[in-house]
């Protein structure tokens, strides 16, 4: 029996830890418009397939994804076809990450691909 609710109890710990981890999810204009309304912390990846760079810092973010103290979500944006958000951002280059914490930008990286540089801007939204 004591058996039992220690792997409940380690199970109940373990979801709510991931309760609190970095999630990463395709870019949508109502996931970014729900953040910024909510004043919730969120980074726009603005990435696209072929670059290398992009995929490295793929790589990273999902290595520190469980790390605590990285609650937000990380939009994936389509370089190639997000022309507009682009312009709105002043994005001049793939590889580029835009943390906002509501709709106030608290940081940026471009081509950085080092688990801390990545983990320090994304950090930047709290």
């Amino acid at each position: 029996m004591k058996l039992i609710h220690l792997i409940a109890s380690a199970l109940l710990i373990a979801t709510a830890s991931l309760a609190h981890a970095l999630e990463v999810r395709p870019y949508s204009a109502v996931a970014l418009a729900e953040a910024q309304k909510a004043d919730k912390p969120v980074a726009l990846h603005f990435r696209a397939d072929w670059c290398p760079t992009c995929r490295a810092q793929d790589k990273v973010i999902e290595s520190i994804k469980s790390e605590p103290g990285l609650d937000l979500v990380v939009l994936a944006v389509n370089y190639d076809t997000e022309k507009e958000l682009k312009r709105q951002f002043n994005i001049r280059t793939q590889s580029t990450l835009v943390v906002l914490h509501g709709p106030k930008e608290r940081g940026r990286s471009i081509g950085d691909t080092t688990a801390e540089g990545l983990r320090a801007v994304l950090k930047t939204a709290f």
